[in-house]
C-alpha cells in the first residue's frame, strides 16, 4: 500500500558501544539509524541461543548428509553446543553440503530442495535471530513473505484494502523466475554490508552460500542462488529483493507514479496496483531494467490486467482432484484415515476459509469424501455392496470438518490491525 509509514530516522550513525541490551538493544539501535552498520554482532550467537536454535527445531525432520538426527543430538547437548559454540567463535566452523531432495509439486513437476545438517541448522537459526532484530527494523510495511507476525492473508487483505477501497483501475501481477536458484551472492553480500560490519557474520553466510549440494555421491555448486529449504535463505531473499525491489519501487512510485500505486510484495511474488495504464506499463519496464542488472527476470506470463470483482474470489476446487495421497492410505484403517484427512482439510480450510469463498470450501470437501468414498471401494470387490454413499456421508461428517467463514472481511481485518489511516 502507500503501505505502513516507516518513523523518521536519525541520519547520522551512532556508535554501538557502551551499554549492551542483548538482541533488544540492536533492534533499537537498528530502528534508530538506517546508517548503521554492526560490527559486532557474534557473541550474540551464544550457548543459550543455540541451545533455543536447537529447541526450536523440528524433532522429526530429515536428517542432512551427517546423518545425525534431533534426538541424537539432544543426548548430549550441553557438550555438543559447547563444543559448536567454540567452533564457530574460533572460525573453525565449516558449512556442509546440503543433501538434494526433491518434493512434487501440484503441477507434476518436482521442486529440489536442500537438506542442511543438524548443526547448520542450529547456527543459521541463531544466526537468523540476530538479523532479523536489524532487518524487521529496515523492511518495508508492503513486505510480507517469511517475516515474524506477518502470513500470507495479511498480504491478501492489503491487496483487498488497495482493490477496493482505492482508485485502482489496473494490476500488475507478476513474480520472478527462477528467484532462489538466481540471486547473485555477490550483490547479496554487498548488500548485507550495508548493515552488517562483523566480518565473521558475513563469512558464515558465505560458507553456507558456497556449501554446494550433494546429490547422491556428486557435490555440486552453479556459484549463484541461495539453497531452497535452508533456515537462512527466506531472509538472505527478503534483503536481496529489500535492494532490489522495495526500495527501488517506493522511488519509482514517488518520482514517476502519476496516479495511485500500491503494492503487495509476498516473497518473490508481487502485485502493484495502479490508477492509470501508462503508469502500469511504464512501471513493468523499468522493472525488467531493474532486475536484469542484478541477475534476474520475470516470469513470461506477467501480466497487466483491468481490475476485475469476477476475479476476486478464492477458486480452490481443483484441489480436491489430487488422489495419490487418498490411495496410498487405501488399506488403513478408516479411523486413522478419518484422522489424517481430517488433519489436512482443517489445514486448508484454515487458509481459504474467507469470505465468499464458501460454495469452494463445501465443494473441496465433498470432492475429498469421493475420493475417500471410491479408495475404500476398491479394497475389494465384496467391499462395494457394503458402501454405499449414505454410509460414506456418515463417515465423512464423523471425521471431516464442515465448510464455515472462519476469516473476517479483509478490509476489517486490515484496518483493524493497522488502523484506518494505514493505506
Amino acid at each position: 500500500m502507500r503501505n505502513t509509514r516507516q518513523s523518521n530516522l536519525d541520519r547520522t550513525p551512532k556508535p554501538e558501544r557502551r551499554r549492551s541490551r542483548g538482541l533488544l538493544g540492536v533492534r533499537e539501535a537498528a530502528g534508530k539509524s538506517r546508517e548503521l552498520k554492526f560490527t559486532t554482532l557474534l557473541h550474540h550467537v551464544n550457548e543459550k541461543l543455540l541451545i533455543a536454535s536447537f529447541y526450536q527445531l523440528k524433532k522429526h525432520a530429515a536428517v542432512g548428509i551427517d546423518g545425525v538426527s534431533w534426538h541424537e543430538y539432544e543426548r548430549d547437548l550441553e557438550a555438543r553446543i559447547a563444543d559448536l559454540h567454540g567452533r564457530i567463535h574460533r572460525g573453525a566452523f565449516r558449512a556442509k553440503p546440503s543433501k538434494r531432495v526433491y518434493i512434487e509439486k501440484a503441477d507434476g513437476r518436482q521442486r529440489p530442495l536442500g537438506i542442511a545438517s543438524l548443526e547448520d541448522k542450529i547456527v543459521q537459526h541463531a544466526v537468523r535471530t540476530v538479523l532479523q532484530c536489524i532487518y524487521e527494523e529496515d523492511f518495508l510495511g508492503f513486505s510480507y513473505g517469511f517475516r515474524p507476525r506477518r502470513e500470507p492473508h495479511q498480504a491478501l487483505d492489503a491487496l483487498a484494502v488497495a482493490i477496493t477501497e482505492k482508485r485502482v483501475n489496473w494490476i500488475l501481477d507478476a513474480d520472478i523466475e527462477g528467484f532462489f536458484d538466481n540471486i547473485d551472492r555477490e550483490w547479496l553480500v554487498k548488500f548485507l554490508e550495508h548493515r552488517i560490519g562483523d566480518r565473521r557474520i558475513v563469512r558464515l553466510i558465505q560458507k553456507w552460500l558456497n556449501a554446494g549440494i550433494i546429490e547422491n555421491t556428486d557435490w555440486s555448486d552453479t556459484g549463484k542462488g541461495t539453497p531452497q529449504g535452508a533456515i537462512l535463505s527466506p531472509l538472505l531473499a527478503n534483503v536481496y529483493l529489500h535492494y532490489v525491489f522495495d526500495l527501488w519501487l517506493q522511488q519509482w512510485r514517488k518520482r514517476h507514479a502519476k496516479g495511485e500505486c500500491y503494492v503487495v510484495r509476498y516473497a518473490d511474488d508481487f502485485v502493484i496496483c495502479f490508477e492509470h495504464e501508462s503508469d502500469a506499463r511504464t512501471c513493468l519496464a523499468a522493472l525488467k531494467d531493474r532486475m536484469e542488472k542484478f541477475g534476474l527476470k520475470l516470469e513470461a506470463d506477467e501480466a497487466i490486467c483491468v481490475a476485475a470483482e469476477d476475479d476476486r474470489q478464492t477458486d480452490a476446487s481443483h484441489l480436491g482432484s489430487d488422489q495419490g495421497a487418498v490411495a496410498k492410505a487405501r488399506h488403513d484403517p478408516l479411523g486413522q484415515t478419518g484422522r489424517w484427512l481430517a488433519s489436512v482439510v482443517r489445514g486448508w480450510l484454515g487458509y481459504y476459509s474467507v469470505p465468499g469463498n464458501f460454495r469452494c470450501l463445501d465443494q473441496f470437501i465433498t470432492e475429498v469424501t469421493k475420493l475417500w468414498f471410491r479408495q475404500i471401494r476398491r479394497r475389494s470387490q465384496r467391499g462395494r455392496s457394503g458402501w454405499t454413499w449414505s454410509r460414506m456421508d456418515r463417515l465423512s461428517k464423523k471425521h471431516l470438518p464442515r465448510a464455515r467463514i472462519r476469516h473476517p472481511y479483509p478490509g476489517v481485518r486490515f484496518h483493524a490491525r493497522l488502523g484506518a489511516g494505514a493505506v
